[in-house]
C-alpha cells in the first residue's frame, strides 16, 4: 500500500481505540449495577426456595406424624364400635330377659288372683282351727283304725300348706329381684351406650380433623412446589441474563421474581404497629380493603416487593397514593402519603422508598396499606414477616 492509504487507515483505528477506551468504562458502569441487582435477585431467590424446601420437609414429617395419629384414631374407633354393637348385643338381651320377667310376673300374678280366694279360704279355715288346728283334724276322725291313715293325710296337709304358701312367696322374691337386678343391668347398658357412641363421635371427629389437616398439608405442599417452580423459572432466567453479560452480549431485561413465593417473607412497608386491621368480609370495591399502619409523619413508606409504578398521585380517599404492579395480577398499595418520591412507569426495587408517611383520615400520622393477590385483596398480615 501506498503511503498516504496508511495514513487514514491509522487514523481511523486510533480514534476506535480512543472510542473503546473513552466509552467502556461508561458501559461497564452501566452493566455493573445491573449485574449486581441480578445477582441480588439471583441470590435472593436461592434463598426463598431453600426456605420453601425447608417448609416442604417440615411439611412432610408433619404429615407423617398426621398419618400415624389418624392410624391409632382409627383404630380406636374401631374399637369403640365394636364396644358400642357388643353394648347393643349385651342390651337386648336384658332387654328379651326383663321382657320374659315381666311376662312370668304377670303370669303369676293372673295365677295369685285366681288362687287367691282358695288360698285365703284355706288361710282362714286354718286359722279358726288356732294352733291345735291339725291336731283337731286329727281327734275329728270317727274311726279309731284309721287315725294313722288320718295322721298321715294332716301332716301331709299341713307340709303342702307350708310348701305352697313358701313357694309362691319364694317366687315372687325371686321374680322381684331378677326383674331389679334387670332393671339396673338396663340402666348400666344404657350409661355403657351412651358413653360408647360419644367416644365413638369423638374418635370419628378426631378422624376428620386428622384427615382435613393432612389434606391442607398436601394443598400447601402442592403450593409449595408450584412456587418453588415459579422461582426456579425465574432464576433460570437471571442466570440467563448473567451468562449473558459475562459473555459481553446485550442483556435481556432481567426477570422479575413473582411475589406469591414470598408469601410470610415480605418486608413491612415501614415500622410501626397495626392500627387497623383486614376485614375479610369487605367488598373488592369497599373504600378499605387493607391495614393501617401507625408510624411516625415522614418516615419513609418501602416497597416490599420489586415492581412497576402503576398509579403515583393524590387520589380520592387514599391522599397521596402509589400502587406498585408486581405482575401477575398482584399490587401493593400505599396511601395516606405525606410526599411521593417515586413516578409513573418507574421500575422499583425491594426496600425503594415510594414516599413518606403522612396524615390519615383521622387526623393521626399512618400508612395505608393494601395487598391484592390475583386482582383480589388479601390479607396483607398473612404475607408479611411475623414480627
Amino acid at each position: 500500500m501506498h503511503e498516504g492509504t496508511i495514513a487514514p487507515m491509522q487514523l481511523r483505528l486510533a480514534f476506535l481505540r480512543w472510542c473503546i477506551l473513552a466509552f467502556l468504562p461508561a458501559v461497564l458502569g452501566a452493566q455493573a449495577p445491573d449485574r449486581a441487582r441480578t445477582e441480588a435477585l439471583a441470590r435472593r431467590a436461592t434463598e426463598r426456595m431453600q426456605a420453601l424446601q425447608r417448609e416442604a420437609d417440615r411439611l412432610a414429617t408433619e404429615e407423617r406424624t398426621l398419618i400415624g395419629d389418624l392410624r391409632k384414631v382409627e383404630i380406636d374407633r374401631q374399637l369403640k364400635a365394636e364396644q358400642l354393637k357388643q353394648i347393643d348385643q349385651d342390651a337386648g338381651r336384658v332387654q328379651t330377659e326383663l321382657e320374659t320377667t315381666a311376662t312370668r310376673m304377670e303370669r303369676l300374678k293372673r295365677s295369685e288372683e285366681a288362687e287367691r280366694p282358695e288360698l285365703r279360704a284355706r288361710i282362714v279355715e286354718i286359722y279358726k282351727l288356732g294352733q291345735a288346728r291339725y291336731l283337731r283334724l286329727l281327734l275329728s276322725t270317727p274311726d279309731l283304725r284309721r287315725i294313722g291313715q288320718a295322721s298321715r293325710t294332716v301332716a301331709t296337709l299341713a307340709r303342702l300348706d307350708r310348701e305352697r304358701l313358701a313357694l309362691h312367696q319364694r317366687t315372687l322374691d325371686e321374680l322381684a329381684a331378677s326383674r331389679a337386678t334387670l332393671e339396673e343391668r338396663s340402666r348400666q347398658l344404657t350409661t355403657l351406650r351412651a358413653d360408647a357412641a360419644k367416644a365413638e363421635a369423638a374418635a370419628q371427629k378426631a378422624a376428620r380433623v386428622r384427615n382435613d389437616l393432612i389434606h391442607d398439608i398436601d394443598r400447601r405442599r402442592d403450593l409449595n412446589a408450584q412456587l418453588s417452580g415459579e422461582l426456579q423459572s425465574a432464576q433460570q432466567k437471571l442466570q440467563a441474563s448473567l451468562r449473558e453479560m459475562v459473555a459481553g452480549a446485550p442483556a435481556t431485561d432481567a426477570a422479575a421474581l413473582p411475589l406469591r413465593p414470598f408469601r410470610g417473607d415480605l418486608d413491612w412497608p415501614v415500622a410501626g404497629s397495626v392500627r387497623r386491621r383486614f376485614n375479610p368480609s369487605a367488598r373488592a370495591d369497599a373504600t378499605s380493603n387493607g391495614i393501617e399502619i401507625a408510624a411516625a409523619e415522614g418516615a419513609q413508606a418501602l416497597a416490599i416487593h420489586d415492581g412497576t409504578v402503576a398509579f403515583a398521585g393524590p387520589f380520592s380517599g387514599f391522599g397521596n397514593l402509589v400502587i406498585l404492579d408486581h405482575g401477575l395480577q398482584t399490587f401493593s398499595l400505599y396511601g395516606d402519603l405525606l410526599e411521593i418520591a417515586t413516578r409513573k412507569g418507574a421500575r422499583m426495587e425491594r426496600g425503594q422508598p415510594v414516599g413518606s408517611v403522612g396524615a390519615t383520615p383521622s387526623g393521626t400520622a399512618g400508612l395505608y396499606f393494601e395487598l391484592r393477590v390475583d386482582g383480589r385483596p388479601v390479607d396483607p398480615l398473612q404475607w408479611l414477616k411475623k414480627r
